[in-house]
């Protein structure tokens, strides 16, 4: 039986003791340069500086890589089929729209997980309430949705298992086996659905649904370094934008 662990980054690398909001900040900022840029360049010197960024986060690449191969199957996936679909034009299929768009997902996908992987999920409300400014209520919220996605991906491992015991498999066939996981992701989504309304119910029953100010017991400080990572993606994105042609 395979079990799902947590990514635990090592505390003392650098972008694990980085600020959560900047942390989200510089991600969001490397998303929007992916959103308004065009051609393969951008997106391409944008993945490089993620793939740069790694060794600062505190995990190995290839757990990285392991734990994101979805993602890796997926940007493939959706860059040949933009090739194989889109109109060919007169030069014939359009390889540099298809390389830029399985780029552009790649990298948006892999900033995300970058953000998130190193940041701890209770040190990102603290720090969502005081940089931030967000509501206690939705904070907690955050933190609980983050709270539950190990446990998703323990489920989606035990509904795959169960399936296996009744005889249920997709064999060699890639449609069967994507009608399968089809199934799978309604099942996991219905479980999400009823967990989070049992977890909702929770937690307005301890408190979390009253208007009353919180105080913060673990206060998040945003320190020079933090700036400075801003300003890194800042400069990576613009850097992108200019070797690969602007928007």
């Amino acid at each position: 039986m395979r079990r799902f662990t947590p990514l635990r980054p090592d505390p003392r690398a650098l972008l694990a003791r980085a600020n959560p909001v900047a942390k989200l900040g510089a991600a969001a900022i490397l998303m929007g340069i992916l959103f308004i840029g065009s051609g393969p360049v951008t997106p391409a010197i944008v993945l490089a500086g993620l793939v740069a960024a790694v060794p600062l986060t505190g995990l190995a690449l290839r757990t990285i890589l392991l734990r994101t191969w979805p993602l890796l199957l997926a940007a493939l996936t959706v860059g040949v089929l933009n090739v194989v679909l889109a109109p060919a034009s007169g030069d014939g299929p359009d390889f540099a729209n298809g390389a830029a768009l399985g780029l552009r997902l790649l990298g948006i996908a892999l900033s995300g997980v970058i953000a998130l992987a190193t940041t701890e999920p209770t040190e990102l409300a603290d720090s969502l309430q005081q940089q931030a400014h967000l509501p206690p209520r939705l904070a907690v919220g955050v933190l609980a949705a983050v709270r539950t996605l190990p446990i998703m991906a323990i489920e989606w491992q035990l509904i795959g298992m169960a399936r296996r015991a009744r005889g249920v498999s997709g064999g060699r066939s890639p449609l069967a086996a994507a009608r399968l996981s089809f199934g799978k992701l309604l099942a996991l989504l219905v479980g999400a659905v009823r967990r989070a309304t049992r977890l909702a119910l929770a937690m307005d029953a301890r408190g979390f649904d009253t208007a009353t100010s919180r105080t913060i017991a673990r206060p998040q400080a945003v320190r020079p370094a933090d700036w400075g990572l801003l300003l890194a993606a800042v400069a990576l994105g613009a850097a992108a934008l200019w070797f690969g042609g602007g928007a």
